[in-house]
């Protein structure tokens, strides 16, 4: 895939930039974490499925705690860092288009895209660092990106 070719696959929705991100924290200072973000940050929870994930927002972004025991190479700090994209047949056609391309681009496409239960739907891949990345749609974080492009005022 050269430049030109990116430029020119309009086949491929635009990513709405990378408005996901997601921490391991270690157990003893989950609470005190999830705190932060909500108290100093000025975070709200966007979905809390249990006691050990929440998903924080500003309104047009998604940040997602997960409490592990510890932080270790296996669990480290950073876990993965999320593209949004506009509905689920980006993730789609996203995912297609990295899977033709993974052997050239040097990186490894994880699964198939799927629909989690909050109603998000994507897919994992690692790049040629073997960072993982997510490409996301999470209908919340849209809703908000419309609202901001909608309103500048927001």
């Amino acid at each position: 895939m050269s430049d030109a070719t990116d430029a020119a696959d309009s086949s491929t929705p635009p990513l709405l930039g990378l408005r996901h991100l997601a921490l391991n924290v270690p157990g003893a200072r989950y609470a005190a974490t999830v705190r932060f973000y909500r108290e100093g940050m000025g975070m709200r929870t966007d979905w809390e499925p249990d006691d050990s994930a929440v998903y924080l927002t500003s309104g047009t972004d998604n940040l997602a705690l997960h409490r592990v025991e510890n932080v270790t190479r296996s669990h480290p700090p950073f876990d993965h860092l999320g593209f949004m994209v506009p509905d689920g047949a980006a993730v789609e056609a996203w995912h297609a288009r990295l899977s033709a391309g993974a052997e050239q681009l040097g990186i490894e496409i994880l699964a198939r895209p799927r629909l989690h239960r909050d109603g998000a739907t994507s897919f994992y891949l690692l790049d040629p660092a073997g960072n993982k990345l997510q490409i996301v749609h999470i209908p919340s974080v849209q809703a908000g990106v419309q609202a901001g492009l909608e309103d500048p005022g927001v």
